[in-house]
């Protein structure tokens, strides 16, 4: 292991330590703290920014991907207003649940506690750097950081930000570091350092996630990417469907949350795709589509198999025409992540049988997948949208990011 990474090892054990007597009052005035001086170096932050969205723009970076880097006034505001929900929210740990009294007078419960050492490795978006210290940070968790090269400028100087707060109230720098290397021998030495980290969280693409689940010896909750769906069933408000569709794939196009492919019932077919892609085509989206939806939707393509199982990350959207739920259901089980899903409809049993069957971390009914975040579920913020089916599922807010053990209470017992 190299030197560098051995030393923030060894800080975050001794972080560790000290995070454990730690008062919930402290954990929300550190918070309040990081939020306010965030904003107060707002032009700090934008001049780091500036630095990876210029270098980004150079690279060629698609202009989805540019959009999720890219801080503003607005977004370093969301970032504060995301601690400071976590201010106000109830503190887990310490929490005893389950006591129970055995027969031979034990008392046995469940206690709250965090993980530990959680490390994360992330791509280009500067916000998870303050979610992610404010989630570890109110669960009494220590995090160390692995940032991608595209914004290390901006995540470097949000981390000063935060360690400046944490001096400044008397709590160890060391609950938040940075790996300011992003080379990917970096990376791939950080996912064997099992002996000082807890759990790793990688958020990004497809294939940053496959790397560590594939490569590291570190306990890993994998956030999956987002093939997500909306399926506009015959009964549907058309009206409603197009404002959802619209609002799933462009309000930000490089997230994991919107939507990549569109199913529509044949029977509502001819009233809404034509009046669907001139929306679209507004907005200036790509239309890949089946036969029978690319004959009325001008301006589309022919969709190719690939494109079911694609997500896009972009101006582009898939169209295929189905007879039935259960044809919609099928295909969605097929192609998904297992992230989000969609239903517009006004028949409530095509409603239950949709969530009951469709196979996803969060399934909606009559509303955009865009809102599977943890600020919009009430978390103040998330680490991650999991789309494992163990210990975590969807956006992972504080419990998440906590474990429980034992706690016995005896007067004296022993075992025969």
């Amino acid at each position: 292991m190299n030197k560098m990474l051995l030393e923030l090892g060894i800080n975050a054990k001794e972080a560790e330590n000290t995070m454990r007597t730690i008062t919930t009052d402290q954990k929300n005035q550190v918070l309040a703290a990081v939020a306010g001086h965030l904003v107060e170096s707002t032009d700090k932050l934008l001049e780091a920014n500036a630095v990876d969205v210029a270098n980004a723009k150079q690279n060629h970076m698609p202009e989805g991907l540019v959009d999720r880097l890219m801080l503003s006034p607005e977004r370093i505001e969301g970032m504060a207003e995301g601690l400071r929900q976590l201010v106000a929210l109830e503190d887990p740990i310490g929490e005893v649940t389950g006591m129970k009294k055995r027969p031979n007078g034990l008392l046995i419960g469940q206690k709250r506690v965090p993980l530990g050492v959680v490390g994360i490795i992330y791509e280009a978006r500067p916000n998870v750097t303050a979610d992610a210290f404010g989630l570890c940070f109110k669960t009494g968790n220590v995090v160390i950081l692995k940032g991608g090269s595209d914004a290390i400028h901006s995540n470097a100087a949000i981390v000063d930000c935060i360690r400046e707060s944490l001096k400044a109230c008397g709590v160890t720098e060391n609950a938040i570091q940075l790996i300011a290397d992003t080379s990917r021998e970096t990376a791939a030495e950080f996912m064997k350092m099992n002996e000082y980290v807890d759990v790793l969280i990688p958020r990004g693409g497809k294939g940053l996630i496959k790397a560590v689940v594939n490569q590291s010896t570190i306990p890993v909750i994998e956030t999956g990417t987002g093939n997500c769906h909306i399926y506009v069933d015959e009964s549907a408000d058309l009206d409603m469907a197009v404002n959802i569709i619209l609002n799933a794939k462009t309000q930000r196009v490089g997230v994991c949350n919107a939507c990549e492919s569109l199913l529509v019932h044949g029977n509502i077919k001819e009233k809404l795709l034509p009046v669907l892609a001139k929306k679209l085509k507004e907005k200036h989206v790509e239309m890949r589509a089946d036969k029978e939806a690319h004959e009325l939707m001008p301006g589309s393509v022919d969709a190719t198999e690939e494109d079911w199982g694609t997500e896009y990350l972009d101006y582009i959207l898939s169209i295929k025409v189905v007879y039935s739920v259960d044809e919609a259901i099928a295909h969605i089980n097929r192609y998904n992540t297992g992230h989000s899903e969609a239903i517009i409809t006004n028949d409530y049993t095509n409603a239950q049988k949709f969530l009951d069957e469709v196979d996803a971390a969060a399934v909606y009914v009559n509303a955009s997948t865009r809102f599977t975040d943890g600020f919009e579920f009430g978390y103040g913020a998330e680490i991650g949208i999991s789309t494992q089916k163990l210990h975590a599922r969807g956006p992972m807010g504080l419990l998440a990011l906590t474990t429980t053990k034992y706690i016995i209470y005896g007067n004296g017992q022993i075992r025969q």
